[in-house]
C-alpha cells in the first residue's frame, strides 16, 4: 500500500472555490465551467472526469437548486451555491440538495443575507475536517494493521488494503446516512411552518 498520507495529499482536499477566486462581475456559463475546471482540476480521479458541465448547470437550474439567473449570467452567489452543490452531490441526491439549499436560496432572495460570510464559515469547517481526516485515517490504518496481524497470514499488505477500503466505505456510509437523516429533519421542519 502506498503511503496513506501521500494518497490523501494527492486528493487535494484543500482545493475549494474561495471568495477571492470569484470575480466581481457576473459570468456566463462557459466562464463558470472554466472557473470550476481550473479550481478543481487537481482533484479529479482521472482526466475523463468532468467537474462541471452545461448539462449539470442546466439540471441544477431546472431543479431549482439555486435562484434564477439574470441575463444568462451567474452572480457570485450563484457560484458559491454551485460550489456547495458540487460538494454535496458526492453524497446526497439532487432532491436532498434542493432541500438543503432551499433555505439559503430564500435568504439570498428575500433577506439581506451575507452568503459570503456563511460560505467562509463553511470553508473554515472544511479546513478543520481535512486535519481531522488525516488523523482519523491514519488511526484507521493502524487499527487495520493490528486486525490483520491477528490473522497471522503471510504477505498481509493486500488484506490490509482491502480491510482499510471496507472500513473507510463503512464510515462513509455512516456519514452519508446521518446527513440524509438531517436532511429529512430539515424537510420536516419546513413542512411544519
Amino acid at each position: 500500500m502506498h503511503n496513506l498520507n501521500e494518497i490523501i495529499d494527492d486528493l487535494k482536499l484543500d482545493r475549494h472555490l474561495k471568495i477571492e477566486d470569484v470575480p466581481n462581475i457576473d459570468l456566463y456559463m462557459d466562464q463558470v465551467i472554466q472557473l470550476f475546471e481550473e479550481t478543481y482540476k487537481d482533484t479529479k480521479r482521472n482526466d475523463e472526469e468532468k467537474i462541471l458541465t452545461k448539462t449539470m448547470i442546466n439540471n441544477y437550474a431546472k431543479g431549482k437548486l439555486f435562484f434564477p439567473i439574470k441575463n444568462k449570467k451567474y452572480s457570485k452567489e450563484h457560484l458559491l451555491l454551485i460550489s456547495l452543490i458540487y460538494q454535496l452531490k458526492g453524497a446526497l441526491s439532487i432532491s436532498d440538495i434542493k432541500t438543503v439549499l432551499s433555505g439559503l436560496n430564500d435568504k439570498i432572495t428575500e433577506e439581506d443575507f451575507e452568503l459570503d460570510a456563511f460560505y467562509n464559515r463553511y470553508l473554515g469547517l472544511v479546513e478543520n475536517n481535512v486535519k481531522d481526516f488525516y488523523a482519523h485515517v491514519n488511526k484507521k490504518e493502524q487499527e487495520v494493521k493490528e486486525e490483520v496481524d491477528k490473522l497471522s497470514v503471510p504477505n498481509p499488505k493486500e488484506l490490509e488494503q482491502i480491510l482499510l477500503i471496507a472500513s473507510l466505505v463503512n464510515l462513509s456510509n455512516y456519514y452519508r446516512k446521518t446527513a440524509e437523516r438531517l436532511v429529512d429533519q430539515l424537510q420536516e421542519q419546513k413542512e411544519e411552518v
